[in-house]
């Protein structure tokens, strides 16, 4: 059987690779397991200086975790399975955020969710510039998690809560400006990225980011400037309610889009995503937000439509999920805000 995580060593260089191409490099439990071995093996093994993380495929780094399974686990009662699997995710995510050596990251094509987990808390983050990044959780009944309400929360402005609420996505030409990567790079040197470490082992990663910035990376977007203006506006509102009440006051195309994208998604799931990344940004900690967001899984995953969500987006695919409750004002956010700590 195919190694699913390939973890290889070229001198002082460790390579460790997603091997599931044809999932998008969907993580599975023993995916997960053996990425944290072998992270927390290196990060003691004094030959190995430099760590490099990539998924396999041209379609994508990784799409996030096996969502088929997610269900199966849903449907079948194995509900303490499936938070497993996620405390697990959650302690590789922190595990990469501090680790104590240079650990580069590249995101290219699907790179959503988990992908963002692994990807975007690196000491290294780079990008390429078609990537396409999301976290798009609110579109299932589900809630952005492994770090992701800290890091939307830390994007430019109220950025955060219009990717949480829309679960839409970005490029990764705009995501050195949202906060999720260091630097953008071209498709050809993310090809040959393993040949161009040789020269960065011995720095520090603040130094490896900034040579990469200054010596590999491409123009990255500033689209998203264009539109902040109106997007401040909306969701910088003080509730979900009133965020939707401002989109449909506006005449802007870009406000109208938001407001059918939140309202196709879980009233639950928008609710969650707003106060997480409020929650998050008051808090200003990754550890924090890794908790809360563990909370609100454990919670979520008892409620419809996170299992209905994945069956109308992942399993039938007829695009009709039945939300429940399907009005956002039936929503109980006393519950949500007693899970966030407020």
């Amino acid at each position: 059987m195919e190694e699913l995580v390939v973890a290889s060593v070229h001198g002082p260089v460790g390579h460790l690779e997603l091997n599931r191409p044809g999932k998008l490099n969907a993580l599975t439990l023993s995916m997960l397991q053996e990425l944290h071995r072998v992270l927390q093996l290196w990060a003691e093994d004094p030959k190995i200086q430099l760590v490099l993380l990539t998924g396999r495929g041209e379609r994508g780094f990784c799409a996030g975790g096996d969502i088929a399974d997610f269900h199966a686990a849903l449907t079948g009662g194995r509900h303490a399975d499936f938070l497993e699997l996620l405390a697990l995710e959650f302690r590789t995510d922190h595990l990469i955020s501090v680790y104590p050596k240079p650990l580069i990251t590249l995101a290219h094509g699907i790179t959503m969710g988990g992908g963002i987990g692994l990807a975007s808390h690196a000491p290294v983050r780079l990008v390429t510039a078609d990537a396409k990044l999301a976290m798009p959780e609110a579109r299932i009944g589900y809630t952005p998690d492994v770090g992701g309400s800290h890091l939307l929360a830390n994007a430019p402005g109220h950025f955060g809560e219009y990717f949480a609420m829309t679960a839409t996505s970005f490029s990764g030409a705009d995501a050195v400006f949202l906060g999720f990567a260091d630097a953008v790079i071209s498709e050809s040197l993310a090809a040959s990225i393993v040949d161009e470490l040789d020269d960065l082992t011995g720095l520090g990663a603040a130094e490896i980011a900034a040579a990469f910035e200054v010596l590999h990376s491409v123009p990255e977007s500033r689209r998203l400037e264009i539109e902040q203006g109106w997007i401040d506006y909306a969701f910088g509102a003080e509730s979900p309610d009133a965020v939707m009440e401002r989109l449909q006051s506006m005449v802007h195309p870009g406000a109208l889009r938001a407001a059918e994208a939140i309202s196709a998604n879980s009233p639950t799931s928008v609710a969650a995503a707003f106060h997480s990344v409020r929650a998050a940004r008051a808090e200003q900690n990754l550890r924090g937000a890794l908790d809360r967001e563990l909370r609100l899984a454990a919670h979520l995953m008892h409620r419809p439509d996170l299992a209905e969500g994945i069956r109308a987006q992942v399993i039938d695919k007829d695009r009709n999920p039945r939300w429940q409750p399907a009005a956002p004002r039936e929503v109980d956010a006393a519950a949500l805000l007693d899970l966030m700590g407020e």
